[in-house]
Parts: C-alpha cells; structure tokens; sequence
C-alpha cells in the first residue's frame, strides 16, 4: 500500500514537472522581401490566430517593398524621378514620416547616415539585386561628392516635397528594414500577439518571450560563417548589425563593401561589424551604418548622440570595442576571446 503510494505520488509529479517544462507553440513562416529573407516566429497563440498575422504582416512587407524602393516604380521611385527639378510636388502621405524620420536619424549622426546618396549607390552598382564586379570611374566619384547631397536638403511642407539639391537620389536601404520591422511589430501587437520575434537576415526586433525563456539570438562573426556572440533580448528590443560581409565584390584582393562613406564616396574601411541595441529598429539600423562609417575613433560620439545604449565595434583586425552596457548583455560563443577594449559609458 505504501509502495503503490509512493509510486501514485512520483507520477504526479512527473505530470507537474512535464507540465512545466512543456513549451507553447512556436508558428514560423518564412518571407522574401527587402532583397532578404525575413523569418517570423510567433508564440502562444492558435494555429489560426498566427496564420492570420502572417497573412497580414506579408501583406504589410509586400506594400513597403513596392512603395520603398528607390530603383523601382512607386512612391519612393517617383520622389526620385522628381527630385533633380528641384520643383515642389506632392508626395505620397505615407512616406513622409519615413522621411522625417531619416531625417532626423541624419543630422543625429552627423550625416554619415546618408539616405540622400543615392547616386553613389548606383555609381558603385550596388542599387542592383546583381553585386557589381568593377570599380566605378574615380572621376564620377569625385563628382558625386563634391555635390554633398544631404537630408537637410529636403524642403517638406505637409505633403509637399522639393529638394535644393538636384543631384540628391533617396536610398532608404540601410534604414527602412528596420522601419518596416517596427511597424510589422505594432501591428502584430494591435492583433493582440504579445510573444514574437521577426529576423531579416540577421537584424530582427522580438517582442515579450519564447515560452519561459528570453529570446537569445547569435551575433555572426565577421571573417568566418560562424556565430562570435549570443544575446540575450529583453522585452521589446531590436538588435541590427552592419557588416562589410554583407554585400560586397572582390577586386584585386580586396573587399569592397555596399557600406559608403558620404564623406569620400568609397566604402568604409576601418570596421568590418557593428552591434547595436534599442528599442527602435529603424533607429539600430541607421545607427548600425552611421557607426560603422564612424570606425574605431568616432563611434562612441555619434553613439552617444544617436542616444544608443549598446554597442559593440569590430574592426578591420578583429579587435572588439564595446561600452560597459554592452559588455554585460554579450556573451562570447567562440573558443578564443577576441582582443577588446571597453570604452567609457555612453
């Protein structure tokens, strides 16, 4: 009788234990926009509810992508075409708080967050789906800096937009990734899902937990295909990284990056990733660009006016800069620590 309650008594709590140790539901799906692959995972919620959002949030991306793009026909492609008159038109409503909001992440970072060098962009090929295989001729270069195209050159009064500046050309691409996560984000909160996590290539924005544990997610390091440091994501935080491994061609040995500094209209070369941490996903992507131009001597200035809390700098000979606040939220992975340094509080 004492034997088979005993036994009773270890079923019970085998019961409570698995109970306890049995995760909710995680629901993926899988998206190709931005010219990345987009990975959304939601939990806690049924079947229905999250092929819902799904649904929702893709056609959420679809309209970004189309509206967005610099290079295509659409909202941001006919501001382009209208530019170079330097005439006031009207633009499309829902692009002006991207453009505020670019705007703005520019003069934060002293402009090497240039959203207004499109035609750089294209100079070096890397407006293309196709990376380019060829230096661009040293002479438009030169040309392209000397007319120093910059956000502030943008006159936006209501919906009506002109540029002082013809040779300005929009390019959005190192800061609308993180836009569109962060309205993706609301709008799954407004469909009442508390527990969610969207990765584009890397650079991602998770909301409350999986089950009972914190979202935790690898950083990539920068030489080899393989994860340096894990993170472990706070309620409600995005984490973006910059890397010269992103989009990049070979050219006599050497690495040549979509990463353009305004300043010289070459790539920055100085830094081959940055981290950044924050609540703001368009903000951490901006911030991941401008730091990045910023290199191992300026980041820490144009972090602190950005106001971002997080960093951590990698530079062209795998040494590690990171701020004490970001020294405790990383966790290296790798069997051999990196040579770092750890810079004064932001």
């Amino acid at each position: 009788m004492l034997r088979s309650r005993v036994i009773v008594v270890l079923f019970s709590l085998t019961l409570l234990l698995s109970a306890c140790s049995r995760q909710p539901e995680t629901h993926n799906q899988r998206l190709l926009v931005f010219g990345t692959i987009i990975d959304i995972s939601i939990v806690g919620v049924d079947k229905k509810t999250a092929d819902n959002a799904f649904k929702v949030i893709e056609e959420d991306f679809n309209y970004m992508h189309e509206a967005w793009h610099a290079w295509q026909p659409g909202a941001l492609g006919r501001i382009n075409n209208l530019l170079p008159t330097t005439a006031r038109f009207s633009t499309a409503p829902s692009l002006i708080p991207v453009i505020e909001k670019a705007t703005q992440l520019s003069q934060q970072s002293n402009g090497l967050f240039n959203p207004a060098i499109g035609n750089l962009i294209r100079a070096w090929g890397f407006h293309s789906d196709e990376l380019p295989t060829q230096l661009p001729d040293k002479n438009t270069i030169t040309e392209l800096v000397k007319q120093q195209p910059k956000m502030s050159d943008l006159e936006l009064n209501g919906i009506k937009l002109r540029s002082r500046n013809p040779a300005m050309r929009l390019d959005m691409g190192a800061f609308v990734k993180g836009y569109g996560i962060d309205m993706a984000i609301e709008h799954l909160q407004e469909l009442g899902i508390n527990n969610a996590i969207i990765n584009a290539g890397g650079d991602l924005r998770a909301i409350g937990q999986k089950g009972d544990r914190p979202w935790r997610i690898g950083v990539r390091h920068p030489r080899n295909n393989s994860i340096l440091a894990s993170i472990e994501i706070q309620n409600n935080e995005s984490i973006f990284t910059s890397g010269d491994y992103e989009r990049f061609f070979d050219h006599n040995n050497k690495r040549y990056h979509h990463v353009i500094d305004p300043r010289t209209g070459y790539p920055a070369d100085k830094t081959t990733s940055v981290t950044i941490i924050h609540s703001d996903g368009a903000t951490a992507d901006a911030a991941a660009t401008a730091l990045f131009i910023a290199g191992p001597e300026q980041w820490h200035k144009i972090a602190k006016q950005m106001n971002i809390k997080y960093v951590m700098l990698i530079d062209k000979q795998g040494h590690v800069y990171m701020n004490p606040a970001m020294q405790k939220r990383i966790q290296f992975v790798t069997d051999t620590k990196p040579e770092i340094t750890i810079t004064k509080p932001l």
